[in-house]
């Protein structure tokens, strides 16, 4: 059987994808970098900023979990759209930060939002590439038949995983929850997708001992530090990003069959505003349609193509073509290209 595939992943299309609404929860807790002075000294956390360009970031607090985020987005977006709760066919729920190892958390929120018995319910674990990831899986399960309306949820707490002495990380990260609604519509405008893996670079961003294997390898960098919080090395994660990104851009432009000028935003997973930028020259992108929101909000995982489409595009949202580009964790990375001509909601709330 012959295949098409890309330099830069595995190609798809969809011809039914309707983006519906998006609606974003944010905590009310906002940390600015002053709170890290202490800590870090002052001339510490303006080395840090000056890189990664995170100027404040919210937080959840104690007992609040990105399923928490993701329900009250999923309440609010639901409502908004006047959808009864019966209408919903799937619930897909992708996070790094479960409530749980078991049960799947997408069953908890099931069970917290009142759906329907005869609706698919599952988690997917991805974190930067997590949103293109889900909007593609919810194009392959939509058939107008058994499943009509697909709840997307995507968002981290990933600071309840930084240590806190770790200055790169606990400057860096931010918490939020998404939701987002997705119907088959047979107008709706073509979808195309591109999707890659390279998992030799598990070891450059993981949680070493946080579920039912402890790291294994010789990475000694791992040995020396709590295993159960979060390890990044910031200079694999540029490379990696600097040598994959902008040729997924131009494979995603091509398979798409549209020229840089007609898309009206390219909306990049917020991993670093220094990285951010080096890739919008690199590809050569006009920087006012490749919005940069991680100064408010820090890095986000999962979450932050869906904030960058309630924060950066708002009410002009509707109608806009827009390219999506999520890339880190695993290695992992995903693009998308949708018309948003169905997007009717798109805000942020606060809880």
């Amino acid at each position: 059987m012959s295949r098409l595939r890309l330099a830069s992943g595995l190609p798809f299309t969809a011809a039914h994808l309707a983006l519906r609404g998006v609606v974003c929860a944010l905590p009310r807790t906002e940390i600015h970098n002053a709170a890290f002075e202490e800590r870090f000294g002052a001339a510490g956390v303006a080395d840090v900023s000056k890189m990664i360009g995170v100027q404040s970031r919210r937080r959840a607090p104690e007992g609040q979990t990105t399923a928490d985020l993701c329900q009250a987005a999923a309440e609010a977006l639901l409502a908004d759209l006047g959808w009864e709760r019966d209408s919903v066919d799937a619930l897909i729920f992708i996070s790094q930060t479960p409530d749980y190892v078991l049960p799947a958390t997408a069953c908890a929120l099931h069970g917290r939002l009142g759906l329907h018995k005869a609706c698919v319910a599952f988690d997917v674990n991805l974190g930067c590439s997590a949103y293109a990831y889900g909007l593609w899986l919810a194009s392959k399960m939509l058939d107008g038949q058994a499943i009509g309306r697909v709840l997307l949820l995507v968002g981290d707490t990933i600071s309840k995983t930084v240590d806190d002495s770790d200055r790169a990380t606990a400057l860096l990260f931010g918490d939020a929850g998404t939701a987002s609604a997705l119907e088959f519509d047979p107008a709706a405008a073509a979808s195309h997708f591109i999707l890659g893996s390279d998992g030799s670079g598990e070891r450059h961003l993981m949680m070493a001992a946080s579920a039912c294997r402890p790291y294994l390898g010789d990475d000694a960098r791992l040995a020396q530090r709590d295993a159960a919080k979060l390890y990044m090395d910031g200079g694999e994660i540029f490379n990696f990003t600097l040598k994959n990104i902008p040729p997924l851009v131009a494979d995603l432009l091509h398979f798409s069959g549209r020229q840089a000028e007609q898309i009206d935003a390219f909306l990049f997973h917020q991993a670093n505003t220094f990285m951010l930028k080096h890739i919008i020259k690199k590809t050569k992108l006009p920087p006012e349609r490749a919005p940069i929101n991680m100064d408010r909000y820090g890095n986000t995982s999962s979450a932050s193509i869906p904030l960058l489409i309630c924060t950066s595009l708002g009410e002009q949202a509707q109608g806009k073509t827009v390219a999506m580009f999520g890339f880190g964790v695993g290695y992992s990375w995903s693009a998308a290209l949708l018309d948003l001509g169905s997007l009717s909601v798109n805000r942020l709330i606060e809880i």
